[in-house]
């Protein structure tokens, strides 16, 4: 092999066309063997692999189809492949010899005639591909079945019309009972990518042809057993013994040596945990999962981190998968930063009582590191642990101030903004460490810990003696300070002034700031809530004390965890491209259909409450008149009555009935010809005024003039 492609290395230099046609029109004569032919064929392919413009030989290479030879057939069809669209207007040239490699007698050529036509979707190849595409997915060989059901996808991107008024949907449903497994996986594949499609039929599987295709997984090669896999998400189990047949069957292939298969299994092992009510059976798949992802941990880097965005996921549906295993999840010295930062995020969501004092001192190793981004991160970790286990949080607290007196200006900034949590999660308990906090005031340079900082010493200003002078330093740059630091100033000095309204220090304090911010600042927010404290502290100091001061909520963890419904959506695309974005793939790729759970009498009641509903965003075949304000429109022809829209596709009211069309395999049904849930025909619309579309509009957004928000005339100081 390796030799054979030490040959051909020679093959790959720059030629020009008039050589190459002269070496065809030679390689005519005396070339029994078709060795000539053989090799210019070889230089022209190489030239392609390079970049380098073919197509004028287009004519001269297409006289080399009748050549028995298959080697010389795969190159012309190489050929074809890569300039049949090109040349549109000279393919009636090679549609005879299509036609006659399809009724080939060697299977290899029948197959590769049918792939070459599939990838040309130009009309003229597509309706000499029709009937040969029927009479291959019939054929004997199951290679050339294999090979027909891929095209019958590719006709379906090419014309759908055409591909379901032939009845190809149909008979690729038959291939799901094909005795090969390769041409089952195919089919799959196939069936999935036109349901994938918004304008696809709707493939879904009953529970017969889903235990076919389990039966085939052994057989099939490692790419078709991850087809046949994610095709069990099509099923939709009406009684839980229904998920758990199926899932007892798929647990085996957690042990194969693929990873892809591993994460495909894993993923419809959480689908149909949805559709379970026994507990124990539950536990025992969650048991089942967690070595396998473990073992994904052994792999390259770039599978490792593919591992643990999915673990992420997994662990926040079904922590007792890897509960036991946080020490799996510690960080080497060799991984890249990527696979430290998501460890780092899985240690924080395995972290609880039994295991935080290891956890904790991992994290406090971390801190020490020298890739300054890991060690902020570290650092921060240390502070949502301590909110997190409450029995840790002195632990963590300490840790974090000796990670203040290393004087390390990164480390000192994250310190300070998670210990301004741990005190909104722990009111009253922590407050002996705001000196040391303090001490390091100059050291903060980032917009967001100074932020802190300042909500630490606004907050606290009663039990810090020197708040006032402390404060005085911090606005001494206001105007020049981001705006995330200009609303925390603002705030701490209304509170400053509120936990201390007799010091003329900090009259003066607030009264400067409120001006800076509503007569020099551009930012609106700013200005707004500027205008709102001078207000409230001019009509009434103690009720602003009382809103300004009033107890916050205690920080809890729950912010860090995500949606249900959307934890659910996203764990079925594990091992997808969306469960490393952590997005569902529709909100990043063109026309990608979305996944939900769907409802069905076994599906339990948690997962009921939190059920997404995907539509399928098909345009309308014609335009919608919606009435509504403004002047009326002049009526073209007769008035419409009845339904506004008439959503029945013209194909699907036109193809006529076929045997089985009304099997629960596969819903063939457009998404446009169900009327969608929640709509009322019968609601009146609300009609406008005939004068003016806005009337009854004046008091909506009440007296703006009055309202309009301004200082009073007196001076803040005189008021108070």
């Amino acid at each position: 092999m390796s030799g054979q492609g030490g040959q051909d290395a020679k093959f790959f230099q720059r030629g020009k066309i008039q050589e190459f046609r002269a070496e065809l029109e030679a390689a005519e004569t005396k070339d029994k063997k078709f060795t000539k032919r053989k090799t210019v064929l070889k230089k022209i392919v190489a030239n392609i692999t390079m970049g380098n413009d073919m197509s004028p030989l287009f004519t001269d290479v297409v006289q080399s189809l009748g050549t028995p030879l298959l080697e010389i057939k795969k190159m012309v069809y190489l050929f074809l492949v890569c300039y049949g669209r090109q040349k549109a207007d000279q393919l009636h040239l090679v549609i005879p010899s299509f036609l006659q490699d399809c009724n080939d007698r060697n299977p290899l050529v029948r197959a590769l005639a049918i792939r070459t036509m599939s990838y040309i979707p130009t009309p003229v190849v597509i309706e000499a591909l029709t009937e040969q595409l029927r009479h291959c997915l019939k054929d004997r060989d199951p290679y050339v079945r294999k090979t027909a059901a891929i095209c019958v996808a590719k006709l379906y991107a090419a014309d759908p019309r055409k591909a379901e008024k032939g009845g190809f949907v149909e008979m690729l449903r038959d291939l799901l009972l094909d005795a090969n497994a390769t041409v089952v996986a195919n089919a799959v594949a196939a069936l999935s990518e036109i349901g994938d499609r918004q304008d696809g039929v709707i493939f879904k599987l009953n529970l017969t042809v889903a235990n076919k295709l389990l039966t085939a997984l052994g057989e099939s090669s490692e790419w078709g057993t991850i087809y046949i896999l994610d095709s069990l998400l099509r099923y939709v189990p009406e009684r839980h013994a229904d998920a758990e047949m199926i899932a007892e069957r798929v647990i085996v292939q957690l042990n194969h040596a693929n990873s892809a298969v591993v994460l495909t299994a894993i993923k419809v092992l959480l689908y149909l945990m949805n559709y379970m009510e026994n507990r124990k059976i539950m536990e025992y798949i969650c048991k089942k999962m967690g070595p396998p992802l473990v073992t994904l941990l052994s792999s390259g880097p770039e599978v490792q981190y593919v591992a643990l965005r999915n673990i992420l996921l997994i662990i926040q549906r079904r922590p007792a998968v890897l509960k036991n295993d946080v020490k799996v999840f510690f960080c080497k010295y060799n991984d890249p930063i990527y696979v430290k930062l998501a460890k780092l995020e899985i240690m924080y969501r395995l972290a609880r009582e039994e295991n935080a004092r290891e956890v904790l001192a991992e994290l406090q190793e971390y801190a020490s590191e020298v890739d300054i981004d890991f060690v902020r991160k570290a650092v921060r970790s240390i502070g949502r642990l301590a909110i997190k286990v409450q029995p840790a949080a002195d632990a963590c607290i300490q840790a974090l101030l000796e990670l203040i007196e290393t004087k390390v200006s990164y480390v000192v900034q994250e310190a300070v903004i998670v210990i301004k949590d741990v005190f909104r999660r722990y009111p009253g308990k922590y407050e002996g460490i705001i000196p040391t906090l303090c001490q390091h005031l100059d050291a903060l340079d980032e917009p967001e810990s100074k932020a802190a900082m300042i909500w630490i010493v606004g907050q606290f200003a009663n039990r810090i003696d020197n708040a006032d002078e402390l404060m005085d330093d911090l606005t001494y740059t206001f105007l020049e300070e981001p705006t995330e630091v200009q609303l925390a100033l603002l705030t701490a000095a209304v509170k400053l002034f509120i936990y201390k309204p007799t010091s003329d220090t900090t009259k003066a304090l607030v009264h400067k700031v409120l001006k800076w911010t509503t007569e020099e600042v551009d930012n609106p927010d700013l200005r707004d809530r500027g205008f709102m404290y001078w207000r409230m502290l001019a009509i009434n100091p103690a009720v602003a004390g009382e809103i300004v001061l009033a107890e916050k909520p205690a920080i809890t963890t729950d912010a860090d965890r995500m949606d249900r419904g959307a934890l659910d959506q996203l764990l079925l695309h594990t091992g997808t491209l969306g469960s490393i974005y952590h997005k569902n793939p529709e909100t990043f790729i063109r026309n990608a259909t979305g996944k939900a759970l769907t409802d069905s009498p076994a599906l339990n009641p948690l997962s009921r409450q939190v059920l997404v509903p995907i539509a399928r965003t098909n345009l309308p075949p014609t335009t919608i008149n919606v009435p509504g304000p403004g002047p009326p429109e002049p009526a073209k022809g007769t008035a419409p009555t009845g339904d506004l829209l008439q959503t029945d596709a013209p194909a699907a009211a036109a193809a006529p009935d076929t045997p089985g069309a009304h099997s629960n395999l596969m819903d063939t049904r457009s998404s446009q010809d169900t009327p969608e849930d929640g709509g009322d025909d019968e609601a009146p619309i609300p009609q406008a005024s005939a004068g003016d579309p806005y009337a009854g509009l004046e008091s909506a957004f009440g007296g703006y003039t009055a309202d309009e928000p301004r200082p009073q005339n007196k001076d803040l100081l005189d008021m108070i």
